[in-house]
């Protein structure tokens, strides 16, 4: 079969991994879960099914004191604080909604990138972003059965920590293991950092029944490790831009199993709206390939080592 092909059959099974994300957590919350222990229990036991392909793939498990700290930050801090957020916010809107404020994280990274690393905002990239923001609006303008502005906010935590994850992990990423190795660092980590905080919220509660139990199955294996494992091989076949536009069918996905599995319905004008998100994001990511490869042909060529 064609490469492309492929990859693009890769990435799309990573999207419906991870747009399913929030459907499980919410059969999981019905069940009884509580969300500390959910998203501890998905962090360890992916971390524990990383560390197992990485010793079927024969790689190597060493990392040096730089990547322990570089890694215990992305997993420990900040992928712990993007899914807590993302996990909670389920709690209070629907998961349609969360997954389409969750996508604005493109618009949250354009900005920190001008920040940080001096990247020049353009002007079909601020259209973009108002693009974005302006489909949110329309979703967020008209009633979505009550929408709880808790959960609104725990969303957009989601999306600003997720960014900030993205722009930390280009800086920091190159010359980290493997990405399996990284991932599975960083669900370990995250495990740590789960761990303390489950403690904080007065402990382990696993008084779920069998129910939360297989929405937990469905959490690591299929949104975590095979979404994951999916993404890197789609990659690795076509590149990392038409891999993340093809990645933003991951909301279109939530809204889609929302709707048959919970009766959420977006209105006509809500559909405009989250077409506009999906599309500005998409902009927005091309903008970021386009500008990353007008520097890559001002600059003599060089050996590196791509990012995880």
């Amino acid at each position: 079969m064609n490469p492309l092909y492929v990859g693009v059959l890769y990435i799309i099974v990573s999207a419906v991994g991870f747009g399913v994300m929030s459907i499980f957590a919410v059969y999981a919350y019905g069940a009884g879960a509580s969300v500390s222990t959910l998203v501890f229990l998905r962090f360890l036991f992916a971390a524990m099914l990383f560390f197992a392909l990485i010793r079927i793939r024969r790689e190597s498990f060493r990392i040096d004191k730089k990547q322990v700290m570089y890694l215990i930050l992305l997993g420990g801090v900040l992928y712990t604080l993007q899914s807590l957020s993302f996990f909670s916010s389920v709690q209070y809107i629907p998961t349609s909604l969360a997954a389409l404020i969750l996508y604005t994280f493109p618009v949250f990274v354009a900005i920190l990138s001008y920040f940080v690393d001096k990247e020049v905002l353009r002007l079909k990239t601020v259209a973009a972003m108002l693009l974005s923001l302006l489909g949110l609006g329309l979703v967020l303008g008209l009633s979505f059965g009550g929408i709880q502005p808790l959960g609104v906010m725990l969303a957009f935590a989601a999306a600003l920590f997720y960014s900030v994850y993205i722009v930390v992990g280009n800086r920091v990423g190159k010359g980290l293991s493997s990405s399996y190795v990284t991932s599975g660092y960083i669900t370990l980590f995250a495990s740590g950092s789960m761990f303390v905080v489950v403690q904080l919220d007065g402990g382990f509660s696993f008084a779920f029944d069998t129910a939360g139990w297989w929405a937990l199955a469905g959490i690591v294996v299929f949104s975590t490790v095979l979404a994951i494992s999916c993404f890197f091989s789609g990659l690795k076949l076509i590149g990392s831009t038409k891999a993340s536009v093809i990645s933003m069918v991951e909301p279109v996905v939530t809204i889609l199993f929302s709707a048959m599995l919970f009766g959420e319905r977006l209105s006509g004008i809500q559909w405009i709206g989250a077409c506009a998100v999906i599309a500005g994001a998409v902009l927005i990511v091309m903008g970021k390939q386009e500008v990353a490869q007008g520097k890559a042909q001002d600059q003599p060529p060089v050996s590196h080592t791509p990012s995880s």
